[in-house]
């Protein structure tokens, strides 16, 4: 048979020649080959579960709220009074920051001890927790507090025996160590301290609510600002037992205007509300949840309307 020089039969036959010859030990005939005793295995559709990997691509970009998640804080009147305490510096600082070293004492409800927090080593500073009202009914929702930055335990708080003026051995508290990784603002005497909380946004999807919602602005986070615009942090007066959770999208109504119906009539007409913006919830507590302005055409305002519409789905996805 004439095969050309172009042809891929001759190609093939010239590779399998050459290889014979220069590798004579892997040239075998058909019979030579031998399969392995192996079991077989069969396979049949069924739901199988495998654990998530946190390094997949999420449907969101975590890195923008990350500052939010870190900072936002929301305690209740508990919590704050029995918080533990920075009780004094080391070498008598004044203003603590970054890679300074403090003392804490512990309550008896959270103590600064390192076997009991030991799957929470990070502790957030913070001060000057301030209400949340309901702007409809006045009732305090919970306490923003205002984050300082992040400590470390270094050494449990425990106690000691020391000769009191009277020569008699009395017992005296030795405060815990700790010592300031990351810091805001600085750090001084009298700042409390409270556990990490756990970080729960990692696989976040943007959807609508199970059920029709509907709430307040409280107020904007980290600064007195009357307006909040794109990608800035208001805080609202839903949380879990609404029903609200990380990822529920709300519409922003801003509320129509009250008019004279005509010059010579005192009777008020309201204009309708109307759509104003998106608001993305990525962090919730009880009473209170803290969300992400995505859009608005005319800022957004403490009072301002929030609807979430379970319908809505198209819209949002």
């Amino acid at each position: 048979m004439f095969v050309s020089s172009g042809s891929p039969f001759l190609a093939r036959f010239l590779f399998l020649a050459l290889f014979s010859v220069l590798l004579p030990h892997f040239a075998w005939g058909a019979d030579d080959v031998a399969m392995a005793d192996l079991p077989t295995v069969r396979f049949s559709p069924r739901i199988r579960a495998q654990v998530w990997d946190p390094r997949a691509l999420t449907a969101l970009r975590t890195e923008v709220l990350e500052p939010f998640w870190s900072e936002a804080l929301v305690v209740d009147a508990h919590d704050m009074d029995h918080a533990p305490r920075v009780v004094a510096t080391a070498e008598h600082h004044v203003m603590l920051s970054r890679g300074d070293r403090a003392y804490a004492l512990g309550t008896d409800s959270l103590p600064l001890d390192q076997s009991a927090v030991r799957a929470k080593p990070l502790w957030r500073l913070f001060r000057n927790a301030r209400p949340l009202k309901d702007p409809i009914t006045q009732q305090v929702l919970g306490y923003e507090a205002h984050y300082l930055g992040k400590a470390v335990l270094q050494q449990s708080e425990s106690q000691t025996f020391e000769a009191g003026p009277d020569g008699r051995m009395l017992a005296v508290t030795v405060p815990a160590r700790i010592e300031i990784v990351n810091s805001k603002e600085e750090v001084r005497v009298g700042d409390r301290l409270l556990p990490e909380p756990e970080r729960t946004y990692l696989n976040m999807v943007p959807r609508s609510p199970d059920r029709a919602v509907e709430g307040r602005i409280v107020s904007m986070y980290g600064s007195a600002v009357v307006n909040a615009g794109q990608n800035q942090v208001v805080s609202l007066n839903l949380g879990r037992r609404d029903g609200l959770k990380a990822g529920h999208v709300l519409n922003i109504l801003k509320a129509g205007a009250q008019l004279q119906a005509q010059p010579d009539n005192p009777t008020l007409m309201k204009l309708p509300d109307e759509p104003n913006g998106w608001l993305l919830v990525f962090q919730t507590f009880e009473q209170l949840s803290y969300g992400l302005v995505l859009d608005t055409v005319d800022g957004v305002r403490v009072g301002d309307r929030l609807v979430g519409d379970p319908h809505a789905r198209s819209r949002v996805n």
